[in-house]
This record gives C-alpha cells, structure tokens and sequence, in this order.
C-alpha cells in the first residue's frame, strides 16, 4: 500500500517533531550523481557505534537462499552475482550486482514491517537487500517486484542490541532510483531519478520537505553542518549538484568521495544515550556503468577497488570473501586478494519476537 503524499508544510513540521522526538539517529548517508558521459557513481557512509566486522563478499549465480525467519522462511535463488558489504556477518549493507545494480540499506529508527501474514513467507531483514542484488537487473524490475510484497521483513535486534531495522535505496546505470521504507507496517516506495540523497531520520518524504526548505535559503548562503541526519541530507544534497557538469572518468569517482566524505563523521564522535549517532568507519563507492566496487577504510589511508568483470559469477564458482574485520588493508585492484569461503547466514529472525 502507498500513502498519500502530505502537503509540504504538514511535513516540514513533522519531520521537525520526529527529528526532535527520536533519540536514535544512525549517520550514514548515500548520494548519487549521473554524469554528461553516462557514468553513474552513488556513494554512501558506514557510520556505527562500533566496529561491525565488515567484510567484503563476492556471491555467484545460482546460490539457494533461505530467509532465516523460521518455518515459513523466504526462499529464493539468486538469478545474478554480486559483491557486497557485510554487517557483523549476518547482513549485506550494500552491494552492486553483474548487472550494475546497487543497492543500499541505511538505518531507519521509525521502520516498522508489520505483523506477519498469513500465507506470505517471512525474511530476515539482513537478507533484503541481499535479495534485490540477486534477482533484479533494473529499479523497475526491483520497484514492480517489491510492490507485490513477496515476503513480510522480520527485524530483530543486531548482534550489539540495537534494533535491526533500515530503509532501502536501490539505483542502476541507466540513473534510475528508488528509496523503500515500511512505515506503520505499509509498505512506501518513493521511485524517481531525483531522489538521489537518502540519509536517516526522519522518513524520506519527510526529508524531502527539509531539504525544500533549506533550497529557499541557498546553500551558498548557509548549509547546515552537525552530524544530524536532516544536515547530512541537506549537505549532500547540495554538494552532490554542485559537481561540475563536465566531470567524467576517475574525476567523476572522486567527486562523489568527496561529497560522502563531507557528510561522513570523524573518528571519535559519539553521543551519550544516542548510540547510533556515531564515527564513520568506511565508505564505499560504485561505478555502475562500469562496474566497480570502491572500498575507503576510515582507519586506512588507502583506497581500494573490485572490479566485477575480474570477478567469476558462473553457478560453480565458489562464495568468496575479501578479509577486512582483522584490519587487514589492499591498495588498488584487490579483486586476486579474495579467499573462498562459506556464506554468511542471514541474521536469525523469529516472527513475532523482537
């Protein structure tokens, strides 16, 4: 079900009221920028509490999968490869599949997936965006496919105790975008190629009406500049155009690591009683058009990549995982530096239980 869209002031004061009211306000932050040449680079932040061991996978076709929700799990088999970003190993973050598509999962304090239903298989959300990279080659095809709720999301808590509930931003080469929220237990699907900034609280129609506002003030003027969800929104929304229109190749990834660096927070902050408002810990940045996975460590001063087309996604290659949790670092193509491995499992989700 969609919910009727609310005039702009109605939710300008709302989402002031909910950014006053929710305590827990995670920090990442996704951009995205279509270039003059095609190129379609979308970056985003890993910001936490503490370091959630993440890691770095690559997925081949074919891989069974199970939604790790009890009895009536989700099942499915992935139609495409992908590499992705895990979450204390239980969870993807965000990947890019052979096709190009991306997808990223940004904490959402006001989620609420609704009971389970009858007859309607349940799924971890630690395999949700892992399910998009593996069955979609397209944000229409994810859109048109979601729509139809296949499956009901159960969140549990994390591995820290922090409730595991996020929204969804999904993008492919050709620019198109889709932000994927469950509010009040309904499912809210925002599809349209300017929808290009997604951060945290409030939700993203919400959002929307902030970064309105900020627009008729100007952002040459005054941005503003915590840490908040709302100003990394505005930031991000504002520097992501403010990319000069003729940038392309190597120059088109580095602006959109400079956009997310902006918005990313420096090692050491932290917020009493707010444990979600915290340091960024990596970033990752893709290439859609061409494919590539960049990796920036916030305690490594290098940058690496994994360029798919070195990467084998037939049905017989092996999972594989690029190690990360114990500091190790790469430097450039990174993509021989992968050992086999056993999948991760989705996170374990018991309907009807927190």
């Amino acid at each position: 079900m969609i919910r009727a869209v609310k005039p702009a002031h109605v939710m300008l004061v709302a989402a002031i009221a909910g950014l006053l009211a929710t305590a827990t306000a995670s920090a990442c932050s996704r951009c995205m920028r279509v270039f003059a040449d095609g190129t379609v680079v979308v970056g985003r932040s890993m910001d936490w509490v503490e370091d959630p061991g993440s890691e770095i996978w690559s997925f081949p076709r074919g891989m069974k999968r199970h939604g790790n929700a009890g009895p009536a799990s989700f099942e499915w088999t992935s139609r495409y490869g992908s590499v992705g970003v895990s979450f204390y190993g239980v969870a993807t973050a965000c990947g890019i599949n052979e096709k190009g598509l991306v997808a990223n999962l940004l904490y959402l304090a006001e989620s609420n997936y609704g009971p389970s239903v009858s007859g309607r298989p349940n799924l971890s959300i630690g395999g949700w965006g892992q399910f998009v990279l593996d069955s979609y080659a397209t944000v229409d095809e994810a859109v048109a496919g979601l729509k139809k709720e296949p499956f009901t999301i159960v969140a549990p808590v994390l591995p820290n105790g922090e409730p595991a509930v996020a929204h969804l931003a999904i993008s492919d080469p050709s620019g198109d975008t889709a932000i994927v929220e469950y509010l009040d237990g309904r499912l809210m699907v925002h599809h349209d190629r300017r929808y290009t900034v997604m951060t945290n609280s409030p939700p993203f129609d919400e959002q929307l009406a902030l970064d309105a506002y900020w627009k008729q003030i100007g952002g040459d003027v005054m941005l503003p500049g915590t840490i908040r969800a709302s100003d990394r929104f505005v930031r991000a929304s504002f520097y992501i155009d403010a990319i000069p229109k003729g940038v392309t190749g190597e120059k088109a990834i580095a602006s959109v690591f400079s956009v997310i660096r902006n918005v990313s927070a420096p090692l050491g902050i932290t917020t009493p009683g707010e444990p979600n408002v915290a340091s960024t810990l990596w970033r990752t940045v893709y290439d859609q058009k061409n494919r590539v996975l960049y990796f920036d460590s916030a305690t490594s001063p290098t940058v690496f990549w994994i360029p798919l087309e070195s990467i084998d996604f037939s049905p017989t290659a092996p999972v594989q995982r690029l190690p990360l949790k114990q500091g190790e670092t790469y430097s450039g193509d990174a993509s021989k530096s992968f050992q086999p491995a056993e999948p991760f499992v989705f996170l374990k989700a018991t309907p009807g239980r927190p």
